[in-house]
């Protein structure tokens, strides 16, 4: 088994004990449990995270660029097991090539209301990925960490409401929202960010918004 690279042993330190936005502040009850995989391998240019394509046809998030991972179950032994479990029927990646490093604080999406906790994992023993569940994605893509933080390809988009977040423009993907927002405050803490103009604001394309308002 390939060793945990040192910048991610440091990073999963760091995001398990990372403070939590108000905005992402869970309730004191209610919401549905979720998890998502941060998922970090070593590809040919690198570091990188593995992200997928929800489907426009989808039920949730249809559309968005997001980490594997989904509701946890009943059968689940929490978290962890729902993130593997959900990334392996969303990509066909096998389990048994990852190492879980550890968990982040749980967040909250009020729109969907779910109680998402992100599970961070070391891809030791790579396989072959696709969109294993059609109507729920669309393509899989391993997006290496140096194109994450290559200053072109950062931006702020604004929503109607006013509200700015981070986004990133990679492999033709349009990240934003809470996967953005998780993205940014973990690349923050693996040593590989690099200065970018936070000043550069641009509106969500009505597209990307109409679908995601659906």
């Amino acid at each position: 088994m390939e060793e945990v690279p040192g910048w991610l042993e440091t990073l999963a330190e760091r995001a398990a004990r990372a403070p939590v936005s108000p905005m992402f502040r869970p309730p004191v009850s209610g919401g549905r449990r979720a998890a998502v995989l941060l998922l970090f391998g070593e590809g040919p240019l690198g570091p990188d995270v593995l992200l997928i394509q929800r489907s426009s046809r989808g039920r949730t998030h249809p559309g968005q660029p997001a980490f594997p991972g989904g509701g946890v179950d009943p059968e689940d032994d929490g978290p962890i097991a729902a993130a593997l479990r959900e990334a392996s029927e969303e990509t066909g990646l096998d389990p048994a090539g990852v190492r879980v490093l550890g968990t982040m604080p749980e967040l909250y999406l009020s729109h969907s209301d779910n109680r998402v906790t992100p599970v961070l994992g070391w891809w030791h023993t790579p396989c072959v990925v696709h969109a294993a569940s059609p109507d729920e994605v669309e393509s899989v893509e391993r997006v290496p960490v140096r194109e994450l933080v290559d200053p072109a390809n950062r931006i702020r988009l604004r929503h109607p409401s006013g509200h700015t977040g981070p986004a990133f423009r990679v492999r033709g993907l349009l990240v934003w929202g809470f996967t953005a927002g998780v993205l940014d405050g973990v690349l923050g803490g693996s040593g590989f960010e690099l200065p970018w103009d936070r000043s550069r604001v641009e509106d969500i394309p009505p597209d990307v918004l109409n679908l995601a308002s659906r």
